[in-house]
């Protein structure tokens, strides 16, 4: 089995060998500081939240109100190198281009769900906030599809690296070698 990795240039990107996609990423974004939060969710339902901190700590939240369910809450402290893959793949999406303003927007009088990023690099922070995308041909039909597409995907690619990290940090029975 190979083993890829991504291989900063002289001109301080990162390129990745399986895919085609290069984003400016120089030493100096490594080392500011860095915050994540994802939200998703109505208040009355379920909500689902994390938060990565500078610090490392990862922090995920599960409310479900269904039947009066518990609240999940799992915390885990990851390594830098956990932390500075999560700002790879913020800084490598493309996010900081984008504007919500023609993104579907959650209706509070409805029972409508909404979802919201946050993210903090350095001196720069970017909110974003929208309906809850349930599928790719709701983000088709958007006034802005090409820009809720890259957010649904980020979105998308966050999640499932945070569940893989809560799983594997959580499992009850170790992986055998």
């Amino acid at each position: 089995m190979s083993s890829t990795q991504n291989s900063i240039s002289a001109s301080g990107s990162i390129t990745d060998p399986t895919s085609s996609r290069t984003a400016a990423y120089s030493e100096d974004i490594c080392h500011d500081e860095f915050y994540l939060r994802l939200y998703t969710g109505h208040e009355r339902f379920d909500e689902m939240e994390f938060i990565l901190t500078p610090s490392g700590l990862l922090q995920y939240a599960n409310i479900s109100k269904y039947r009066k369910d518990t609240i999940i809450h799992k915390e885990v402290s990851v390594s830098p190198a956990v932390v500075d893959e999560f700002k790879r793949i913020v800084l490598t999406s493309g996010i900081k281009s984008l504007d919500d303003s023609k993104w579907p927007l959650f209706d509070t009088s409805k029972e409508t769900r909404r979802q919201e990023l946050e993210i903090k690099i350095g001196n720069e922070h970017l909110a974003f906030t929208c309906e809850e995308i349930g599928s790719l041909s709701h983000v088709l039909k958007s006034n802005d599809p090409e820009g809720l597409k890259l957010f649904y995907y980020l979105v998308t690619d966050l999640k499932c690296f945070v569940f893989s990290l809560i799983s594997l940090h959580f499992k009850i029975k170790p992986i055998p070698c």
